[in-house]
């Protein structure tokens, strides 16, 4: 049975069509997720040089089988512009693939038994997100496992004698690789689980991050963002207690949470105290300050509600600047909840900056921090959108003294007229 889709203009569209063809013929779901991770990185470049991609899937039975459907899948990524190379290493992709000609990248998986049937889906929002969710429990999974197991071989080493030196060289060797492996793998995880921004006529939306531990790169700094059926630009800012893998999860379980309550037609005010409710009986050790932003792009009309997170910095086209405090608990505090929601107005060219405390924390002096994000913000304002975040980040963080992860969003409404 052969399967081929072409067309495929966006990161989006590739993975999309991976998990098609994946579930279609019943790849096991860590394999698929490994395979959505390959075939993005090497389309990444490919795309981002304007090429436009294929994907075609082959069954390939194993000789001398009958209808039991052993043998192989032979998925290969298309081109419709031959490159003469390509920066991707393919034998170090999380499923090493091989060369194929006219550009192409071919890789062979083993099929444990019959193609199951197609599955319905896999071009909505939700269902990406499933998908990837359900992947990242997967390899997580595969990841504890090998750590769990790197874990005994050291208990086993550590009670013999000096005559195995040089096992622990080798357990020193393997371990760096596994460290790199395991950064390699959550950091394209961590960024299949960070949204892109959604495309709101009038609003400019873009967003940077940096964890505290380059070989870690997962945390507790997360954000959302998503348009409401009534129009309204809505965003998430959360800051889960912690570093790594389960400070992730803990994020996420406060995005989606925050995510299900206002697609339901919650209040700002009444999110933080909900979900702070729903999450207590799932992970009752979770801790989080989460920031929500809901922008009217027609009208510029702006509400915030807090938990105990960091105030959103409004810089004005004319060059003033304030911070927007609101009293609030977070997830997991004392009396969680919005104390009030905030009501203010952006006017084209406006600027809002939503952070975590990373960014102004860095040093000694919050206060400081505050003063010197201001100052930053006013400079960058009139840059392009996606410069700013970066740009305000490098600038608070020319000397650290407490690393942290850190996440810089912006918000600019356009210089065009507005709809009335």
């Amino acid at each position: 049975m052969n399967v081929h889709e072409s067309g495929l203009a966006t990161l989006a569209h590739v993975r999309q069509a991976v998990r098609r063809l994946a579930d279609s013929h019943g790849l096991p779901t860590p394999v698929r997720g490994r395979l959505v991770l390959s075939v993005s990185q090497v389309a990444r470049p490919l795309l981002a040089r304007g090429t436009g991609l294929g994907l075609r899937a082959t069954r390939v039975p194993a000789t001398g089988a009958d209808e039991d459907g052993t043998g192989e899948l032979v998925v290969t990524l298309t081109t419709d512009a031959p490159a003469p190379g390509t920066p991707t290493d393919r034998g170090a992709l999380p499923l090493p693939a091989q060369r194929g000609g006219d550009g192409e990248t071919v890789w062979r998986l083993p099929l444990p038994g019959p193609a199951a049937p197609p599955t319905a889906g896999g071009g909505e929002d939700d269902g990406d997100e499933a998908a990837t969710e359900a992947e990242m429990r997967a390899l997580l999974a595969e990841i504890d496992d090998l750590t769990a197991s790197h874990q005994r071989l050291t208990d086993e080493l550590a009670e013999t004698n000096s005559g195995v030196l040089a096992l622990y060289v080798q357990l020193e060797e393997r371990d760096e690789q596994l460290r790199r492996a395991h950064g390699q793998t959550l950091r394209e995880l961590e960024d299949a689980l960070r949204p892109a921004p959604p495309h709101v006529p009038g609003v400019e939306l873009a967003v940077h991050y940096a964890p505290a531990d380059t070989d870690a790169p997962t945390g507790g700094d997360l954000y959302d963002w998503f348009t409401l059926p009534d129009g309204t630009v809505h965003i998430t800012v959360v800051d889960a207690l912690g570093h790594g893998v389960r400070s992730t999860r803990s994020a996420l379980n406060v995005t989606h949470a925050v995510r299900t309550l206002a697609l339901e037609g919650h209040h700002p005010k009444n999110i933080v105290e909900r979900v702070s409710e729903i999450l207590r009986g799932i992970d009752p050790q979770l801790m989080a300050t989460l920031l929500l932003a809901r922008l009217n792009p027609a009208t510029g009309e702006l509400l915030l509600a807090n938990g105990s997170h960091p105030p959103a910095l409004l810089v004005r086209a004319d060059g003033r600047s304030e911070y927007l405090e609101v009293p609030g608990r977070g997830i997991g505090f004392p009396m969680p909840g919005s104390e009030e929601v905030l009501p203010a107005r952006l006017g084209p060219g406006d600027l809002l900056v939503l952070y975590t405390d990373g960014l102004t924390e860095s040093r000694r002096d919050p206060l400081e921090g505050e003063r010197r994000l201001a100052a930053s913000a006013r400079r960058h304002a009139t840059a392009a959108i996606t410069d700013i975040p970066e740009a305000i980040a490098g600038d608070m963080h020319t000397r650290i003294l407490h690393r942290d992860d850190t996440l810089a969003l912006a918000v600019r409404l356009t210089r065009e007229e507005k709809q009335q």
